[in-house]
């Protein structure tokens, strides 16, 4: 095969690092690199762009997720649950990009040993998953809390009296190299939780959906998914928040205040000004109540050390509480569909549970109740974990990259995440062993110099976006992450493979979100763009981020290049009722600011109408 044989993607041995990028593979651990030793097996597989967590290079340090998501979301599938049809995903960075490659298992009689394993296992979580989930949401608190109470603080000139006093025969150095060695210890603990449940719900919708296929050979993946919608999940509620601070704005005559804001404007002018009216402060001691933990969300996903929280950035939820105060005083309906959908839902469930026996009948209500029942975790376990988790966890981290500074190691804060998690853990034992001799840090001019090397590195890294995908295409995409989360399918690989080469007017992907709707593409690659987008645009982007639901009551389509049937925006966008496709996998390469386009959510194809200006 050549790299132009369009049977196939591109091997990672041919993919050519950017300008200014070479040598990159000696900033992440030799495990998450392609090289010569796993060459033949690389190459043998498909493998695709993780863009929906990383949509940018990845620094050194922030290369802990791909380690820990994919180990998490390995041992539960392969050696825990035990799915009958995958193992678990392996996992590489290419030219600073993250690349996942689905295990599939194809022997017949493999598959059928591994199946009564997961029968046993997977039918105990199963029958009790209420009660599971609930021991889940304590376990991820406690790992939550325990990250919370590291401390890294500068190292003193001398111990603390109280070491001698209470004869503890050790220094507070070493509580630097204990809790570091803690907060990656519950990190990865927190990934082992996240993929406790997932695999398995992911599990019970694809058995309702395929049991429907059977069925009812007709129908649609939008119609399947919407008897699952309306189910109220945690992970609306920060949404719900500002909607409610919107109308609450309203209500004390301060909606004037918000007029104009945006995601630019300052964030403390505005605070200051509602805090000189007394309606405003009342204001604001709701706002401050909600702040705790709902604000503590990501605008994007909380994969990455530069990335905001609400809380972080104030100027991000304000811009979405604005949008609501405006769409209030234009006499619009700013609430969250959800008795329109549940009562659509409960007349599809009527329709096609009318055309079965009533043995077929008792199966589909079991399935339909499973799917139900495994849903909420699907969309929640982001606040828990992405989000309330991942919050605390860059914040120690940026902790540490203040105790370097103030050790003389480094320059700058973000220093430290041009280093990974092994190299950090060499350089905090050089810090805390020089501090104790009473001597310079042996390492810091030559780390210096390397993490200056790697500031050029990512900044080439980052100005190329990834290709969709490298290796051979799979005959049958099988493992349940890829098919439901990234809409990772069959089909779709083919398509990609084939819409590579540009040309057509039409995107194929997932139906994502219910009804068609023709529009301007607004094509934004950050949470920073979403102030770009003007009322009545089609948001094309490489994901979208569940905290983007305000732009959502801007927006009258979404199309996306990555996602399946219970990604994000597929889940967001039916609650809201707004057409969507998701996983096309080119759309921002392929639409520009500015085209016309016609978004089927029904089909999931995206029709190109008019060129940007025509």
């Amino acid at each position: 095969m050549t790299a132009n044989d369009h049977s196939r993607f591109p091997f990672f041995n041919e993919a050519q690092a950017p300008d200014g990028a070479a040598g990159w593979e000696s900033m992440y651990p030799y495990f998450l690199v392609p090289s010569e030793e796993t060459r033949e097996e690389e190459n043998s597989r498909f493998w695709f762009a993780d863009t929906m967590h990383w949509s940018r290079g990845v620094h050194p340090f922030d290369s802990i997720g791909a380690e820990a998501v994919y180990l998490g979301a390995g041992q539960n599938s392969t050696r825990i649950f035990v799915l009958p049809t995958s193992l678990g995903l392996d996992v590489r960075v290419v030219n600073g990009y993250v690349y996942i490659s689905p295990i599939a298992v194809t022997d017949p009689e493999e598959i059928g040993r591994r199946a009564s394993f997961f029968q046993e296992r997977a039918g105990y979580y199963y029958a009790n998953w209420d009660e599971l989930y609930g021991r889940w949401k304590e376990k991820m608190l406690a790992a939550i809390e325990s990250m919370r109470t590291l401390k890294f603080t500068p190292l003193p000139e001398l111990d603390p009296v109280e070491v001698v006093t209470e004869a503890r025969g050790r220094s507070v150095s070493w509580d630097v190299i204990e809790n570091y060695h803690r907060l990656i210890d519950e990190f990865f603990l927190v990934w082992q939780y996240h993929f406790e449940f997932l695999n398995l719900g992911y599990g019970g919708y694809i058995t309702f959906f395929q049991f429907c296929r059977q069925a009812f050979p007709q129908i649609s993946e939008q119609d399947v998914a919407r008897m699952v919608a309306g189910v109220d999940v945690l992970a609306f509620r920060p949404d719900d928040e500002l909607r409610r601070l919107a109308v609450l704005a309203g209500e004390l005559d301060l909606a004037d205040r918000f007029a104009g804001f945006t995601a630019t404007s300052a964030a403390d002018a505005l605070l200051d000004a509602l805090a000189g009216t007394e309606n405003g402060q009342v204001w604001l001691k709701a706002f401050e109540k909600a702040k705790d933990p709902w604000f503590n969300y990501f605008a994007e996903y909380g994969f990455t050390h530069d990335q905001d929280t609400w809380a972080g950035n104030l100027s991000i939820p304000l811009t979405g509480i604005a949008r609501y105060v405006a769409k209030l005083q234009a006499g619009e309906d700013i609430s969250r569909p959800v008795a329109r959908l549940r009562e659509e839902r409960d007349r599809l469930v009527a329709e096609y549970r009318a055309l079965l026996t009533e043995e077929e009948a008792r199966q589909f209500d079991e399935l339909l109740n499973l799917a139900r029942t495994v849903f909420p975790y699907i969309e929640e376990h982001n606040i828990y974990v992405e989000h309330w988790a991942h919050a605390v966890f860059w914040e120690k981290a940026w902790e540490l990259g203040g105790l370097l500074v103030s050790a003389g190691f480094t320059r700058e804060r973000d220093d430290v995440f041009y280093l990974n998690r092994f190299e950090l853990d060499t350089v905090l034992f050089d810090v805390v062993e020089s501090w104790a001799i009473g001597v310079p840090a042996r390492g810091s001019k030559r780390w210096q110099a390397e993490i200056d090397r790697r500031r050029g590195i990512m900044a080439a890294l980052q100005s190329q976006v990834a290709p969709p995908a490298y290796g051979i295409p799979p005959e049958q995409v099988t493992d349940p992450f890829a098919v439901m989360n990234y809409g990772v399918t069959t089909e779709r690989v083919q398509e990609w493979l084939g819409a590579a080469s540009g040309g057509d007017a039409r995107l194929t992907g997932i139906p994502g979100g219910p009804g068609t709707v023709e529009g301007v593409v607004r094509v934004l690659r950050t949470e920073n763009d979403l102030g770009l987008l003007q009322p009545g645009e089609i948001l094309v982007a490489p994901i979208t981020a569940p905290s983007w639901a305000a732009a959502f009551s801007v927006a009258v389509g979404v199309v996306t290049d990555i996602g399946g049937m219970m990604s994000h925006a597929a889940i967001v966008c039916r609650e809201y009722g707004l057409p969507a496709v998701v996983g096309t996998g080119f759309a921002t390469a392929r639409l520009k600011t500015g085209q016309r386009v016609r978004v089927d959510g029904e089909t999931g194809v995206v029709t190109i109408l008019t060129e940007a200006g025509e």
